[in-house]
């Protein structure tokens, strides 16, 4: 539909409307009653989360988060490299935390489920692209509304972490966990990298900007480690734990 000549890509694109709507809802002048009881309500909602989540989450042991895109098919080397760093990983005693969705979150879960360990899935309402994989322990099967409360819980149970090839939402995850690492906040637990290739121009970023401009510190670049295979990121989490006892993180 054209009007005054230009395409309506509202017409066609629904989505836009979405986010029209909420560009006005946030703008909108509100009342103090409306805040308030907004405000107040979200506040009991994100405690329910929290709760929900220690209650479930507080047995489960040493466990490992593995990030990474959920847009990625089985067919991706990542994809399949994702699954046997996940069986390996398993095997060595850890439970495997994902995202919950697909791409390398079912990966993930897959390799935890295949080597018969702990699979636990932290999902997330999207609007188009998650969904709760099939490999996923029924009793660790979680679903939130808020990140920042999903983020908690993957910090929180994990005593390391994996990230595959990922978008904005992996991006996020990695820079959290580095920066909780960077400010003392919790444990250095491993970070392993893996695809030298798909993480080199960030990483290099890293170097010539960030720590040229004294934002990082130099030390702040041995937060993490760069793999090619699943060997090199299994050997990785396992000599950090031969070398320091396993202790949970909560």
């Amino acid at each position: 539909m054209e009007m005054d000549g230009n395409r309506d890509e509202s017409l066609v694109n629904p989505a836009l409307d979405i986010n029209e709507t909420k560009l006005h809802n946030s703008l909108r002048q509100k009342t103090w009653d409306e805040t308030i009881t907004k405000d107040s309500w979200m506040v009991f909602k994100v405690m329910a989360e929290f709760v929900d989540g220690y209650e479930k989450l507080a047995k489960i042991g040493p466990c490992v988060s593995i990030f990474g895109s959920a847009r990625l098919k089985p067919e991706s080397r990542y994809y399949e490299m994702a699954v046997e760093i996940a069986e390996k990983i398993t095997k060595l005693g850890f439970g495997i935390i994902t995202g919950g969705g697909p791409g390398i979150m079912e990966a993930g879960n897959k390799g935890a489920f295949n080597a018969q360990g702990r699979s636990i899935g932290l999902n997330i309402d999207l609007p188009f692209e998650q969904h709760f994989n099939p490999y996923i322990n029924k009793s660790y099967s979680m679903n939130f509304d808020y990140f920042f409360v999903r983020k908690v819980m993957f910090v929180k149970y994990s005593q390391g972490f994996v990230v595959m090839p990922g978008g904005f939402g992996t991006l996020d995850e990695l820079t959290e966990a580095l920066t909780l690492i960077q400010t003392n906040k919790i444990g250095r637990f491993p970070i392993v990298l893996v695809g030298s290739e798909f993480w080199g121009g960030l990483l290099d970023w890293f170097k010539a900007t960030l720590l040229k401009e004294g934002m990082i510190a130099a030390d702040d670049l041995d937060l993490y480690r760069v793999v090619d295979t699943a060997d090199e990121a299994v050997a990785h989490i396992k000599a950090f734990y031969d070398k320091y006892s396993v202790n949970v993180n909560f």
